[in-house]
């Protein structure tokens, strides 16, 4: 009996979710920048790179590890933060953004 009810523990919800580690920086910093070269003057919405993180039912873990790195790739000059079309402050901007890769104008 014991051992059913261990398996019955393993297989909730909270135990899938503690087995499934969040990526690492370096790992969320490769997802956002490949996304958005994949396609040149294009931008990726931050669930994008989430996604490709985590899949379809923990994507939304990954968002605040996406958000950090997209600021320190905005920081370092490797990436864009937009917001209604515009760039934004890395360090100061709300709300819903967007994602690209710096333009060569």
């Amino acid at each position: 009996m014991p051992q059913q009810v261990m398996t019955q523990a393993q297989n909730s919800p909270a135990a899938e979710a503690a087995d499934t580690a969040l990526p690492s920086e370096e790992d969320v910093a490769k997802a956002i920048l490949t996304l958005a070269a994949e396609e040149p003057g294009k931008t990726i919405a931050p669930a994008e790179a989430a996604v490709s993180l985590m899949g379809a039912g923990q994507w939304q873990r990954a968002l605040p590890a996406v958000r950090r790195v997209a600021v320190r790739l905005a920081l370092e000059g490797r990436l864009v933060i937009y917001r209604k079309g515009k760039p934004v402050d890395p360090q100061d901007f709300r709300g819903v953004y967007r994602l690209g890769l710096p333009r060569e104008d």
